[in-house]
């Protein structure tokens, strides 16, 4: 089944050549090729795919099961409240090269969007986005809420936050998104990252973001192009959609990583206490600030939900990253 879908893309993608064009020319034919490749024979796949063993994204009837227990413990509707009862979340990253133009320099994050979950989401996120100040924003992979089929729902709920986004923005590409979804991603003024940096400027100085591809599941992140070019005394910001390559890129030379797709577990016990992670890396990596080698790093807890519309103990998190000059 899963496989039909992803021939249908492919085939989609040959009759449409301006499309398939313009994705050359964004990522080269090896990675589209790749990309595609991967989509196509492994989409769904449950088991063995990708950095960990078993994805219950993947596995419907997880989702039924969720389901069940959930309404027979009557516990749905808070669950589903919950989803839209959105925290902001501050953290401070301490630079002690970071060019002095830069201090104060803040970066909201969004992760693990899903943004096709519940049809008053996007709205809901909209309004809370208002409220807020910041100089970039960086959307950190997953727009899309099932890991395959259509996805135009959800690229229409990334236009109608991103009429609420009012500063440039940087996005990566999650295990739930199809290289497909790139030219409408970017259409909407959003510069993607595709194992690739850029340079942010102020006055005379700059620091530099770089974005992978999907590391969790597609593992078509390339974190030597992503750093190529940076100067080895430039502060160095990553993004990443899970936090599964932490060591190589602490020794890649990154200073600080923002990643997420753990949605700190979503579903968890009386004090914020993780079933899972859904993720390879150790757990001190699963939620939160955290820090390896010389690298720091921070793992959103998601602003949107998966495989269910419900989250308990585990609210949904814009984050601030506020990045200080340590002298």
């Amino acid at each position: 089944m899963s496989k039909d879908h992803s021939m249908s893309a492919i085939d989609g993608l040959k009759t449409d050549p301006d499309l398939h064009d313009y994705l050359v020319q964004r990522v080269g034919k090896s990675q589209l090729r790749r990309r595609l490749g991967i989509e196509t024979e492994h989409v769904a796949d449950k088991f063995g795919q990708g950095r960990t063993l078993f994805h219950i994204e993947n596995w419907s009837t997880a989702a039924s099961v969720i389901h069940f227990l959930l309404k027979i413990t009557r516990m749905s509707a808070r669950g589903k409240a919950n989803v839209t009862d959105f925290c902001v979340r501050q953290n401070t990253v301490d630079l002690p090269h970071l060019p002095i133009e830069f201090d104060g320099f803040t970066i909201l994050q969004l992760s693990d969007l899903h943004l096709d979950i519940l049809p008053e989401f996007p709205d809901a996120l909209a309004q809370v986005l208002k409220g807020l100040e910041y100089d970039i924003c960086v959307l950190t992979g997953d727009y899309r809420f099932l890991t395959h089929g259509p996805h135009e729902k959800a690229l229409h709920g990334l236009e109608r936050i991103c009429k609420e986004i009012n500063r440039d923005t940087y996005a990566i590409l999650g295990n739930h998104d199809s290289i497909l979804m790139a030219r409408g991603i970017e259409s909407l003024g959003i510069q993607l990252l595709l194992n690739e940096n850029i340079a942010l400027e102020r006055a005379k100085s700059s620091i530099h973001l770089a974005g992978i591809d999907d590391p969790h599941y597609y593992a078509a992140d390339n974190l030597e192009s992503a750093y190529d070019s940076i100067p080895d005394d430039a502060v160095s910001l990553l993004l990443a959609h899970s936090p599964e390559i932490y060591r190589h890129a602490a020794y890649t030379g990154f200073d600080f990583m923002m990643c997420g797709h753990t949605h700190a577990g979503q579903i968890c016990l009386p004090g914020s206490v993780a079933l899972a992670y859904n993720s390879s890396a150790p757990r001190f990596t699963g939620a939160g600030a955290w820090s390896f080698d010389l690298m720091q790093g921070y793992t959103s807890a998601g602003t949107g939900s998966s495989v269910v519309p419900a989250r308990f103990n585990c609210p949904p998190e814009l984050t601030l990253h506020r990045l200080r000059l340590v002298r």
